[in-house]
């Protein structure tokens, strides 16, 4: 028959040992709350000298050390008084754990094999702010920089208090699903702390970054809001004109492709019709912006191909080889030529819209909004547009491209930076801030003091503008790479997981025999974190990519838990009641006549 493992011996010994513990953890502690207790109860009474160090002794003959006590002093000075702490302490230090328990969970324990805080030492605090005045010239001599202007606060680092901040030569994606926290956790506070200019592009106005960030930023400088399709329903109080960079052959065609990247997808854009349609286009702006005239009359001109009216302009100022270009076109086979032309009507179709037109065609006593006087302030601007606005989101792309274009045009003029940098939040990019080469600019405009920050809400949806190359370079390109809760793209997710990588897991084994009972350990490898994991990141959580470092997991830090966020709440909240009243105001009329109709 066979006889009882030792196991059942050594569990028996671990729960003595427990017991053991448990005992003297209650025992220590009152005996010594005994022997402090009688001797402040004989103190207080005046029964006589204190007694020595004997703690085990006040616990069990209280009387012989303190004779002259009586029953009910002993009673409350060596037993209620020091049972009561006792359980005192013992109640706030469970409370205590709790608490503590509870703060971590709320903190998102560090998941193991994730960065710590020497693995993105370059992105803490003292790094950054030494990056910083290494950076701007302005800070070099400063004795003490706050923290926004060393870097853009990204979150915590998870499970601490140590912020996670981009510098400001860093270019960032962000991949974030809608209510991941993309705009409250990345994109207001940004915006709320830049020290320069701020570029933003959002499809949204009441309660979004619009709304948060207009009534703070109107406090540091101008606040510019070009919203040609009435988003926010704002005063028309400003207009840019799409044509002041169109007067070479390079800047009308850039002009040009932001048309026909609002209009069709990457895949399609290298057909002939397409690219025949963007080059009249390309044409009919540098006529336009040669002879100083109004975008609008390109659509005369697209109107009626036989108005020589372009191709005279072209001759006059030395252009006889586009001119000549133009000319074939008109010249040749009328379903060709009608076909193009078609096209490039498409494309430019917003233009029609006297609305959008007025936005960038010259306005009596409205000011002109120049993206070279706009760099070098502390200025913001707001360019909105609906998703799938067409030719009003190219009007929308072509003025951000403008102004990081000023921007690198003006950091060449101060010595190669800006100081303070400018940030441009794309929000919503691949909707309405289509720009083509977006992925070439990406590899130097954080070396000129230009902080792009373009966040999408998949990887497919960059794809789709920029093509698979395109997004790939992007991805590349950005020094930063933020990803938020709802990736649902399997291939993505198990991308970013063996981006991440393995680590060495410690697997213990038992076994159990007639001898008793052994124990082995091993060391295996498997992934930090998996594809399954990746999509069900936590919303308040987003994986961390920076340029050679390992990937971090972040707490986010969303504005309305910040300081002052009452305070803000309430600005956001005015600034949404006046859109409602601006656009119940609009379409009053249009209520009223639809009243007396009925």
């Amino acid at each position: 028959m066979p006889q009882p493992s030792s196991s059942s011996n050594t569990d028996g010994y671990d729960m003595a040992f427990r017991v053991l513990f448990g005992a003297l953890a209650v025992a220590v502690p009152l005996s010594n709350l005994a022997w402090l207790g009688g001797n402040l109860t004989a103190w207080a009474t005046a029964s006589g000298p204190s007694a020595p160090y004997q703690p085990v002794q006040a616990l069990l003959h209280p009387d012989q050390l303190w004779p002259g006590l009586g029953e009910t002093s002993l009673l409350i000075g060596t037993r209620i008084v020091p049972g009561a702490v006792l359980i005192a302490l013992g109640i706030t230090a469970a409370v205590l754990f709790m608490r503590h328990k509870g703060g971590s969970s709320g903190r998102k324990k560090r998941v193991a094999g994730m960065a710590k805080q020497g693995d993105i030492e370059p992105l803490m605090s003292k790094a950054i702010t030494a990056k910083a005045r290494s950076l701007r010239p302005s800070l070099k001599d400063a004795k003490h920089i706050d923290a926004k202007d060393t870097g853009i606060l990204l979150g915590n680092l998870q499970g601490s208090r140590h912020e996670v901040r981009m510098g400001y030569e860093d270019v960032a994606v962000a991949i974030m699903a809608p209510r991941s926290g993309k705009t409250t956790s990345l994109a207001i506070p940004s915006i709320l702390n830049a020290p320069g200019p701020v570029l933003l592009t959002s499809n949204k106005a009441a309660g979004d970054a619009y709304t948060a960030t207009i009534d703070a930023r109107g406090q540091v400088g101008r606040t510019w809001s070009m919203d040609p399709q009435q988003i926010a329903h704002s005063t028309r109080e400003m207009w840019w004109n799409p044509l002041a960079d169109a007067k070479t052959l390079d800047g009308a065609g850039r002009l040009a492709g932001h048309f026909l990247a609002a209009s069709v997808d990457a895949s399609q854009q290298g057909d002939f019709w397409s690219k025949a349609g963007s080059n009249i286009l390309s044409q009919l702006f540098l006529a336009a912006a040669l002879d100083d005239r109004p975008i609008t009359d390109v659509m005369q001109w697209l109107a009626f191909p036989a108005d020589r009216t372009p191709l005279d302009i072209l001759r006059d100022h030395g252009f006889a080889a586009v001119a000549a270009q133009l000319k074939g076109t008109v010249e040749g086979p009328p379903e060709t030529r009608d076909g193009i032309y078609e096209t490039a009507r498409q494309y430019a179709a917003a233009l029609l819209n006297s609305e959008i037109a007025a936005w960038v065609t010259p306005q009596k006593d409205v000011p002109a909004f120049r993206p070279s006087e706009f760099v070098t302030s502390t200025d913001t601007l707001y360019l909105l547009s609906k998703d799938g606005g067409g030719g009003a989101s190219a009007l929308i792309a072509a003025c951000a491209d403008s102004v990081m274009r000023a921007a690198t045009a003006q950091a060449e003029r101060a010595g190669g930076r800006l100081d303070p940098p400018m940030l441009a939040i794309l929000d919503e990019a691949a909707n309405v801030c289509k720009i083509s080469d977006l992925p070439d600019l990406y590899s130097h405009l954080g070396s000129r003091g230009i902080i792009p920050i373009t966040i999408l809400q998949s990887y497919r949806q960059g794809q789709k503008v920029w093509g698979d190359a395109g997004m790939d370079a992007m991805w590349s390109a950005s020094t930063v790479k933020v990803i938020g809760s709802g990736i649902d793209d399997p291939d993505f997710a198990d991308k970013l997981s063996r981006l991440i990588g393995d680590h060495d897991v410690e697997t213990t084994s038992t076994s159990h025999s007639e001898s008793g009972k052994s124990t082995s350990v091993s060391m295996r490898q498997e992934r930090i974190l998996p594809a399954d994991a990746i999509r069900a990141l936590p919303k308040g959580t987003a994986l961390c990519f920076a340029t050679g470092m390992r990937a971090a997991m972040l707490d986010l830090r969303p504005w309305y838990l910040e300081p002052g966020a009452d305070e803000l709440s309430a600005a956001s909240a005015r600034a949404s009641k006046a859109i409602t009243a601006r656009a119940i105001t609009k379409h009053a009329p249009q209520l009223g006549d639809f009243g007396t109709a009925a």
